[in-house]
């Protein structure tokens, strides 16, 4: 059997052509480097998968801050057309890599997909800043935005950054300005790893359980608790309150389950969560959404359940 293994056959021609691109642009073997070196081959990686804007999206960069707190972000907006709403985005990197460069044109593109201005979060990064200070500062820009904006308020993130808005949409489901709905993108939730598509995927291209281990540990601070919600949103014991909250995520992803899980908590704290799995798809299928056709579905129904969401409507 090669070396992909079970996969081999699984995965459609074009989407192993997306994953030997990454794993020839960030071999797996960079996960036994220095932090500061996995980035630049990180960043390197992003920089060769980057599209242009689509027309009339524009962006810039400042920084959001008051009550002693500072967060780097990108602005996008559509020239000429007024947004209904506003999506607050965390990039993924497993907690380690990435920020305003790696998922630039994601960003640009979700913009322009739904009209809505996008509010990129360059959260800070572990090991130099361990938890809580990713969930810091994407709280404080979820906060800042609320309380400077009247648009309603869209959360999205992908991987480690589908956790954070997980994480955040709880934090905040009380406040008086409240997320309208959030979209969470292969998220990493915290879920229980000796069951479901943490066994049956285990050795999946592009994350393996392994992989998962290692960033989880380079982001515990030397107390961290497991039991923590705003570490592992899965393990909150109150679901109630969330806004409507639609999950996609990879068939072939060890987090595969953690989605499901929580639309299961949420339906049945009352609230409304649709989760799908989508068919023969890896994690960090958003960077093949231009060369593979199931991608690039999956990219449209995230843009529709946004725009959707940030309308006061329910996609599903």
């Amino acid at each position: 059997m090669s070396k992909r293994g079970k996969y081999e056959d699984r995965l459609d021609p074009a989407l192993w052509a997306y994953i030997d691109s990454v794993n020839a642009w960030y071999p797996p073997e960079v996960a036994g480097l220095p932090i500061g070196r996995q980035r630049d081959v990180y960043d390197r990686m992003c920089r060769a998968f980057h599209r242009a804007y689509p027309p009339k999206v524009t962006a810039i960069d400042h920084v959001i801050g008051g009550g002693g707190f500072a967060v780097p972000v990108r602005r996008y907006q559509l020239h000429g057309k007024a947004p209904r709403a506003s999506v607050v985005y965390y990039h993924g990197g497993g907690f380690i890599l990435g920020g305003l460069d790696s998922h630039d044109d994601i960003c640009a593109e979700l913009c322009a997909g739904t009209g809505f201005e996008v509010l990129s979060v360059d959260y800070r990064l572990a090991p130099e800043h361990p938890h809580p200070a990713a969930f810091d500062d994407a709280l404080a820009a979820f906060s800042w935005v609320a309380g400077t904006s009247s648009l309603p308020i869209v959360l999205c993130g992908e991987s480690a950054g589908g956790n954070l808005a997980a994480a955040v949409a709880q934090a905040a489901r009380r406040y008086v300005r409240a997320a309208v709905g959030q979209v969470l993108i292969y998220p990493g939730l915290g879920g229980d790893e000796s069951k479901g598509s943490y066994v049956e995927h285990a050795e999946a291209p592009l994350l393996s359980l392994g992989d998962i281990a290692f960033y989880r540990d380079v982001r515990s601070g030397k107390r961290q608790s497991p039991d923590d919600p705003t570490f592992s949103p899965l393990r909150d014991s109150d679901f109630s309150g969330l806004p409507p909250t639609v999950i996609l995520t990879a068939e072939c992803d060890p987090l595969s389950s953690d989605g499901e899980t929580y639309r299961d908590r949420i339906v049945a704290a009352g609230g409304k969560a649709w989760w799908h799995e989508e068919p023969r798809l890896v994690h960090s299928f958003l960077r093949a959404r231009t060369t593979v056709p199931a991608a690039a579905e999956a990219f449209a129904r995230i843009i529709e359940s946004l725009a959707a969401l940030g309308r006061g409507e329910w996609p599903y």
